[in-house]
């Protein structure tokens, strides 16, 4: 575990999630070295479209899938009710923030990475 875990919930065939993963990208590449790691989970249910959209969209952290759709365990353990959700951890594992996109997410994990 680093300093700061984002927790990403999305889908392959879940448009907004794929059209802010460029933006996860570019925050994952800047600040990994930094402490921040990210585990992506998926609430797809077709294994090989799940897979080709993380090789498509370079997506270089860890994934997890159940393959249930919205039955997804984790996505029930954090209550998701719509995806793209993020939730940001600390390094103990307390949520401290959710659902920021591009510059908020960004600020957020600068200020997290700072402590």
């Amino acid at each position: 575990m680093g300093k700061v875990t984002i927790v990403d919930f999305w889908a392959s065939w879940c448009g907004p999630c794929r059209a802010e993963m460029p933006n996860v990208v570019a925050i994952y590449a800047a600040f990994h070295a930094k402490g921040l790691n990210i585990v992506g989970v998926s609430l797809d249910k077709d294994a090989a479209k799940w897979k080709e959209a993380i090789a498509k969209d370079k997506l270089t952290w860890i994934h997890v899938s159940h393959l249930k759709f919205w039955n997804e365990p984790i996505a029930a353990q954090y209550e998701v009710q719509s995806i793209p959700a993020t939730f940001i951890l600390d390094a103990s594992g307390k949520v401290v923030a959710k659902d920021l996109r591009g510059d908020e997410l960004k600020a957020k994990i600068v200020e997290l990475l700072a402590k």
